[in-house]
C-alpha cells in the first residue's frame, strides 16, 4: 500500500547536491505497469493499481536484460520519462522526492511525499514551494504524461489554473 501527496513545483526551492537520475516507462496503463532503472545499475518493475492518496503497489528487482527487453516495449504512444530525484528532509522526519524532469516532459517539476497512515497524509501541511496539490487529480499521473504529448497537456494544465 502506498500513501502518497503530491505538488506541482513551478518555483524550485535550493536544490541539494545529490540526486538520482532515473528513467521510467510503462509496458501498461491498467493495469499500470512500470519500469524504472535508477542509476546504472538497479532496475525495478512496479505494478499499481487505484488512484489518489491510496493506491495499492508491488515492486520486484529485475535484471538489465529483463529492463532493457520491456523498454523495447513500451506501452503504445508512451516515450521513457527521465528525471532526476532529489531527497529533500521536511520536519517530523518525513522527506520529499523532487522530481525534475528532461526529456519530453523537460521544464515539468513535481514533488511527493510517503505516509504511513491516511491520517498523517491529511494532516500534512506542505511547504508553500510545493505549489498546487494534484494528488487527486488523474491528469498529472505519470502514466498519463509518460504520452509522447505529456507535456502538452502540463501546458493546457498551466493555462487552466
Amino acid at each position: 500500500m502506498e500513501i502518497e501527496r503530491q505538488f506541482w513545483v513551478e518555483k524550485l526551492p535550493q536544490l541539494p547536491d545529490t540526486y538520482e537520475e532515473l528513467q521510467q516507462g510503462y509496458i501498461s496503463l491498467l493495469p499500470e505497469i512500470r519500469i524504472r532503472r535508477i542509476g546504472d545499475s538497479h532496475f525495478i518493475l512496479t505494478v499499481k493499481r487505484g488512484a489518489g492518496l491510496v493506491r495499492e503497489e508491488w515492486e520486484t528487482d529485475i535484471s538489465r536484460q529483463e529492463y532493457e527487453n520491456l523498454a523495447a516495449r513500451l506501452y503504445t504512444g508512451t516515450r521513457m520519462i527521465e528525471k532526476r530525484r532529489y531527497h529533500i528532509a521536511l520536519q517530523d522526519g518525513l522527506v520529499a522526492e523532487l522530481h525534475v524532469h528532461g526529456g519530453h516532459l523537460a521544464g515539468f517539476n513535481y514533488v511527493e511525499v510517503e505516509f504511513s497512515t491516511v491520517e498523517k497524509a491529511k494532516a500534512f501541511v506542505p511547504p508553500e514551494w510545493f505549489g498546487r496539490e494534484v494528488t487527486e487529480d488523474a491528469r498529472f499521473s505519470y502514466g498519463t504524461l509518460a504520452h509522447e504529448d505529456g507535456m502538452e497537456l502540463v501546458r493546457c494544465l498551466l493555462i487552466e489554473r
